[in-house]
């Protein structure tokens, strides 16, 4: 181990500065993906039970130290399943890391993207300046790389060609089909009336309801691009990673859509200038 220099009777190697590096980098992933719910309590609350236990058992406080260790026996496991939403969408980060590099090299050696559906994108968006005038609510989900099987049996299998029609039919309030999602996987509706996981983010918009909600969870937990609108007031954003965009002309749908299909997202949320920001009419 090569020395780097001393701190009292502490030996710090280069070796020690790359592991704190780690760790922090670690701990600030961490912290992005649990900020905004109660799991960032919980973990606040976990660290500073862990701090108490560290500073009993140095000033050799038996009985105290005893009971302390014992629950931090179980912390491990205590955590897994307190956080096991922020621990899968964790995996998932890395997961999609590892997806990015496997098709960033077979781009590369093909020189063309891996996406092949031509459906007509103009069925879609031209449905969705449809139910947004009017003020239906829906909910489109729109997968690249998985056909999201999970949430497909929750609903109603179709495994049918896009269309405007079809489109404001399912999401018609008079329709068995509304109630729900659409999830759009290989250029077909999958499936309608899915149920989605509705996000915990304590920071949405207090007028946000079910339909914007879902959609934002259904981003946070999968590899998905969710078209929202509301049944009360016709808004319309857009939901990828847990974040999500309002107030788009319909050409910037089509193109955010588009982009996401075809894996060709710059930034993916990036600034959107004022004059660019108006709804979709």
């Amino acid at each position: 181990m090569v020395l780097l220099f001393k701190i009292g009777f502490l030996e710090v190697a280069w070796v020690d500065l790359i592991d704190i590096a780690l760790v922090s980098i670690l701990l600030y992933q961490v912290y992005k993906l649990i900020r905004g719910s109660i799991a960032v309590n919980i973990f606040l609350g976990i660290l500073a039970l862990y701090f108490i236990y560290l500073i009993v058992r140095a000033a050799q406080m038996e009985l105290l130290s005893t009971i302390l260790g014992q629950f931090m026996g179980v912390g491990v496991l205590a955590m897994i399943i307190l956080f096991q939403p922020e621990i899968r969408k964790f995996l998932l980060v890395i997961g999609r890391g590892t997806e990015f590099r496997d098709n960033f090299l077979k781009n590369l050696a093909t020189g063309k993207h891996t996406y092949h559906d031509d459906f007509d994108i103009h069925q879609v968006t031209e449905a969705v300046k449809t139910l947004k005038a009017s003020r239906t609510g829906a909910l489109i989900v729109f997968s690249r790389d998985t056909e999201m099987k999970f949430y497909i049996q929750t609903g109603e299998p179709l495994d049918a060609e896009i269309t405007k029609g079809l489109l404001i039919s399912i999401f018609n309030k008079n329709s068995p089909l509304h109630d729900g999602a659409v999830i759009i996987y290989k250029g077909r509706i999958k499936a309608a009336r899915c149920v989605l996981p509705v996000s915990e983010n304590d920071h949405l918009p207090a007028n946000y309801g079910l339909r914007h909600r879902s959609a934002i969870g259904m981003s946070e937990g999968t590899d998905t691009l969710v078209v929202a609108i509301s049944e009360e007031t016709g808004r319309l954003i857009l939901a990828r990673n847990g974040k999500y965009i309002k107030g788009l002309k319909l050409r910037q749908v089509e193109r955010k859509i588009l982009e996401y299909l075809h894996n060709e997202e710059p930034e993916i949320w990036e600034d959107i200038s004022e004059e660019e920001t108006e709804d979709v009419r």
